[in-house]
């Protein structure tokens, strides 16, 4: 009996989340079927879903409209994005883990207060700070490394490789220690390696809010050549009239990059849980 009670949860759980999926999926399957419809069957509502007329004009469209010097280039907006994106993702990566690494494993006076600092940090709101930033680098306007140098050390991914860390044996690093290792060696051969989880979370979740950032752009980017991404596809919708096909194959475009990075970073977290099992 408990096993049929059992079993029957757990088909009604698989139940409910394969419905959820289905509802929140369906955002995103109006955005890539519009994207291949014509701009006038694209706001039809649920018929909207129905796979009719399907083709790539949109994309071509938008990739033809954006090749100019007038009009900026689409493959230099994207790559603005990807190169501030990589710069905030491996130089956070590299900052935040050897700050929470100091706050985790390395005693020394304040580390208490610094710790509380970071936590109230993660409650500040970006928007918040955003106006005194803009003043205080308003000189480097239309720069790409004002796009990610503010956005490189951030307090919750330091408390997420913080929270990590304290979960690792301090056996390991001090059987490290005795083979001679210093606090350096020890940190990239040993903990890092063991960390790989908490790196691929960090870097997909850094990624997604870098990837998406609009509010800072918009104040420190006029200069369409350093012009990313979003904030450019915010200048195409505005033009009129809009043309609703070519503006969701435009979204689409620009979430191609974080599937794809989501795929490839959600494969290493999968590979570094079953590594750690095996060691374990």
């Amino acid at each position: 009996m408990a096993t049929t009670r059992t079993r029957a949860r757990r088909l009604l759980d698989y139940t409910v989340l394969s419905l959820l999926a289905f509802v929140f999926s369906l955002p995103v399957l109006y955005l890539f079927l519009g994207s291949l419809k014509p701009s006038d069957e694209v706001l039809n509502g649920l018929s909207g879903f129905l796979p009719t007329h399907l083709s790539f004009h949109n994309y071509a469209a938008v990739l033809d409209s954006l090749n100019s010097d007038s009009t900026g280039y689409f493959w230099r907006f994207l790559g603005v994005s990807l190169l501030v994106a990589f710069v905030v993702v491996t130089g956070g990566l590299f900052v935040n883990s050897m700050a929470a690494y100091g706050l985790s494993r390395l005693k020394w006076r304040g580390r208490n207060a610094v710790l509380t600092l970071v936590l109230l940090l993660m409650l500040v709101p970006f928007e918040s700070v955003a106006v005194p930033l803009f003043y205080l680098f308003n000189d480097q306007r239309n720069t790409l490394y004002i796009q990610a140098i503010p956005f490189i050390a951030n307090a919750f991914s330091i408390y997420q490789f913080q929270t990590f860390f304290r979960k690792i044996p301090p056996s390991i690093e001090e059987a490290a220690r005795l083979d001679g290792a210093g606090p350096w060696r020890t940190f990239f051969a040993i903990v890092v390696p063991m960390s790989r989880p908490a790196f691929a979370s960090v870097a997909i979740l850094t990624f997604l809010t870098q990837w998406g950032a609009f509010l800072w752009p918009v104040l420190m980017v006029s200069d369409p050549s350093v012009r990313p991404l979003p904030l450019e596809m915010s200048v195409f919708q505005g033009q009129q009239p809009p043309d609703w096909g070519q503006i969701l194959a435009f979204g689409v475009l620009l979430v191609l990059p974080v599937l794809v990075v989501f795929a490839f970073f959600q494969r290493w977290f999968v590979q570094g849980v079953a590594s750690s099992a095996v060691k374990g």
